[in-house]
């Protein structure tokens, strides 16, 4: 009966015992975060990927905490900007006529968008204009069209990631 109190007890204060967590993986006390809509500023890439993107950071924080997303004000808060959507041709592959340019097997797609986190309880925690980017390399054999939609959203849930380690998660 002594152990069953002892295991209690334990279990009970541990987690409170080493700082403010939440098995979500979010690291903070906050009750709320607004994020306010990322705009698309790259020259390229699809015209609703500043909507897709906001959405799809929305519904990461509301999935992996317990953060109440708030249309504004909250105590944490997240506004950016996408940058940059670039195809660079990686992999040049030689067609053997010297006089001729060398052409590339594969393309990389390149997605770079800026944050400004602003945290309400912890000043130290916020940044501003930080450059998140992550990128998906496709063969040529394949079209832009073919790839874009599913590496897009690839490309949004590791920078969304990598978000979220760098707000709440305190990674």
């Amino acid at each position: 009966m002594i152990r069953f109190f002892i295991v209690i007890s334990l279990v009970t204060i541990i987690p409170t015992a080493c700082g403010i967590y939440s098995f979500t993986g979010a690291a903070t006390s906050a009750k709320t975060i607004s994020v306010v809509e990322f705009y698309n500023n790259a020259d390229l890439g699809p015209a609703n990927m500043g909507q897709t993107f906001t959405n799809s950071l929305k519904t990461y924080f509301i999935q992996n905490s317990s953060l109440d997303v708030v249309a504004e004000d909250g105590e944490l808060q997240l506004e950016g900007e996408i940058t940059d959507f670039k195809l660079t041709p990686i992999s040049p592959v030689s067609n053997g006529d010297p006089t001729q340019p060398t052409q590339s097997a594969s393309t990389r797609i390149t997605i770079t968008i800026k944050v400004t986190y602003v945290n309400g309880l912890d000043d130290k925690m916020s940044f501003k204009d930080k450059s998140f980017s992550f990128y998906k390399d496709f063969t040529n054999d394949q079209t832009l069209s073919d790839v874009q939609e599913q590496y897009v959203k690839e490309i949004f849930d590791r920078i969304i990631n990598d978000i979220f380690n760098a707000t709440v998660a305190n990674w």
